[in-house]
């Protein structure tokens, strides 16, 4: 598939922004005033921004509302819904917080669950495309929430949750990697079996479906070299769990632990590049690419 950028920039920032708020809503850290001010445009602007980012890539951004309608099947109405719901309570119970130093519970855990929810409807956009078998597994899931939590409580300031957290979100994506790179080969799907013509014979591409590029090959026939890929794994896990977890284990101190942020980030990034610039769509069996 192709990294757009725009998706990329809304998955990982979105994501981070809900898991502060999902922290926040759980009173961790407990702030008032001026300090939780802070903390909650932190989590907005992430969440927001994300959100805002996801809209660069429709054709037709002003029809974005539409999307609201679907909620009953659609995946992506349901992630608007939970992200308008959660972005509410989240800021009844912040002003709460800030203007009179009252933690509203109930609230704050509701905003809490919408939050979880909004990155778990995220990913469930591309967990239930059966037609890319790398994502189509139950580990894209887990790792978006994992990702999402790592980042809240790196900005939440929750040491223990993060340094836990952050290894999670380590082993799956490694598990989800290695489980990936042979999941076209694994689901059984072919030029055989995409055509219909199986039962006949060995079944080829004669001549290539067209001469020039086409919009199925620039968005859904996009390949990475393997040689490529495996440096940006490495390099990914490096930043965004390896030097993290190093500067956690550090006796505390702010520029630690801004640079802990900053490294989880570059490496969140790095990782989600990949969930998107390796996920082969099966309509590439057509075009000879896969």
């Amino acid at each position: 598939m192709h990294p757009a950028p725009s998706v990329i920039f809304f998955t990982v920032f979105s994501g981070i922004g809900f898991g502060l708020l999902f922290f926040l809503g759980l009173g961790y850290p407990f702030v008032t005033g001026w300090v939780a001010f802070a903390f909650f445009t932190i989590a907005y602007l992430c969440a927001v921004g994300g959100l805002i980012s996801s809209t660069f890539h429709l054709g037709h951004p002003e029809r974005a509302l539409k999307a609201f309608t679907q909620w009953r099947s659609s995946w992506l109405s349901r992630e608007g819904w939970c992200a308008v719901i959660a972005l509410i309570l989240m800021a009844i119970y912040g002003a709460g917080l800030v203007f009179f130093g009252a933690r509203w519970g109930l609230i704050g855990f509701a905003g809490a669950v919408f939050s979880a929810l909004t990155v778990f409807t995220t990913s469930m956009i591309y967990t239930q495309l059966k037609t890319i078998p790398r994502w189509n597994s139950p580990l894209t899931p887990v790792m978006f929430m994992s990702f999402s939590l790592a980042g809240g409580a790196l900005l939440a300031g929750q040491v223990t949750w993060a340094i836990g957290l952050i290894g999670v979100a380590a082993a799956v994506q490694i598990v989800l990697w290695l489980q990936g790179d042979g999941a076209l080969a694994g689901s059984g799907t072919d030029l055989a079996t995409a055509t219909g013509l199986g039962t006949g014979g060995t079944v080829r591409a004669f001549e290539p479906p067209h001469t020039g590029t086409n919009y199925l090959l620039k968005e859904f026939a996009y390949t990475v070299g393997r040689k490529h890929s495996l440096k940006l794994r490495v390099i990914s896990m490096v930043l965004f769990a390896g030097l993290p977890l190093v500067l956690l284990l550090l006796p505390f101190s702010h520029l630690l632990a801004v640079v802990a942020v900053l490294s989880h980030v570059a490496g969140a990034l790095a990782a989600r590049w990949l969930f998107f610039a390796e996920a082969e769509h099966v309509v590439g069996l057509y075009y000879g690419k896969r």
